[in-house]
């Protein structure tokens, strides 16, 4: 029998014909994840979905099914205490989770709130973090139910989990688009990457010299959308009215070519998206210029933006075009076919992952 070794940062097998141990970075978030779960399976008959998709899937016995998700956010990985408000920062972390909710197509009910906590957390900073996480309850009409404290040794940590619900014939999962189906994203995107771009570049001038304050005049919108984002509960709603149920859908938080490939991959179809198509705000346009970064690079591998980024069937092309502030891109294409960028000199550039990496930024 193999002997267990209990190393500093890591508890393994010992067995010498076994191969050096394989670092995150080689996988990146996604693919760890399929690697841990690949022999997962469900013992309940009540779960139409598990892992893969924005959120969990439950049946209840009645008309609606329970969705679940949750996110964790880390101090220095996910967000940075020298510019993140406190409160801010709350509703940030509430309002990602309940996109994941709506990106099923569904209706946020309920959070749970858990925090790792460094004894450098003040009592008056906790308060403002729950206000802001409170603040986003009362926007979208949810209720905190529970949650856990523990001590943390590595800063701030904040995990949430969301629970909703969706009629069972109204899920929308990533994996269900289908050939020629259009692409369609709601608002505009590169907006959040290009908010924390500036965010660092006057963190880094006041760091090195800390008599120079922080310029951020004039950059409102950017900035709200890296520091406090919405979800897209007015889309699900314009939707439902509309009469439209999308195909597929995702909420874009990697950045619009890591999120497009997931609907690809899980519904095994190819896209074409086309360049001048991707909604860009002036202002984020202007900000990636100063940084000289194409705004489509800025959209494309930014993340954050949680827009939502959703295919529909043609015969809805007409009931789309009237929901104000909705831009189809590309469509789908055939089966087993890749996910392209047609820019706008009509060259076809095969679209990569190269969005957030949890594991490969470090």
């Amino acid at each position: 029998m193999e002997s267990l070794v209990l190393h500093r940062n890591t508890t393994t097998l010992e067995n010498p014909a076994e191969k050096q141990p394989t670092p995150l970075s080689e996988l990146g978030e996604f693919k760890l994840i399929e690697r841990l779960t690949k022999k997962l399976t469900s013992r309940n008959k009540n779960v139409v979905k598990g892992i893969g998709d924005d959120a969990a899937v439950i049946k209840t016995g009645g008309k609606e099914v329970l969705l679940v998700t949750s996110d964790m956010l880390c101090e220095g990985v996910h967000f940075d205490l020298l510019y993140s408000p406190a409160m801010h920062l709350g509703y940030k972390a509430v309002v990602v989770n309940l996109s994941d909710i709506f990106a099923m197509n569904g209706e946020p009910q309920q959070v749970t709130v858990s925090l790792g906590l460094s004894n450098r957390m003040s009592v008056e900073f906790l308060e403002e973090l729950y206000k802001g996480m409170q603040l986003a309850c009362e926007q979208y009409n949810v209720e905190i139910v529970g949650g856990d404290t523990v001590s943390s040794q590595s800063g701030l940590v904040i995990s949430i989990t969301a629970m909703g619900t969706a009629g069972e014939k109204e899920v929308t999962y990533r994996s269900t688009a289908g050939e020629n189906d259009l692409i369609c994203v709601s608002g505009d995107l590169g907006a959040a990457y290009m908010g924390l771009q500036l965010l660092e570049r006057e963190k880094t001038i006041f760091e090195s010299d800390k008599g120079i304050q922080p310029d951020l005049s004039g950059n409102d919108y950017i900035l709200e959308r890296q520091l406090k984002p919405e979800a897209r509960k007015d889309v699900i709603a314009a939707l439902k009215l509309a009469g439209i149920k999308p195909t597929s859908m995702i909420d874009i938080s990697d950045g619009l070519s890591s999120d497009l490939l997931h609907l690809t991959e899980g519904s095994g179809i190819g896209a074409n998206i086309y360049e001048e198509k991707i909604p860009i705000d002036p202002a984020t346009a202007m900000m990636a210029e100063q940084f000289n970064i194409g705004p489509v690079t800025a959209a494309l591998n930014g993340g954050e933006d949680y827009e939502l980024l959703f295919t529909i069937d043609l015969k809805d092309h007409e009931k789309i075009a009237e929901i104000p502030g909705i831009s189809i891109i590309g469509h789908m294409t055939g089966k087993n076919e890749a996910a392209n960028l047609v820019t706008i000199s009509n060259t076809v550039v095969p679209i990569r992952a190269t969005g957030w990496q949890a594991f490969g930024n470090e």
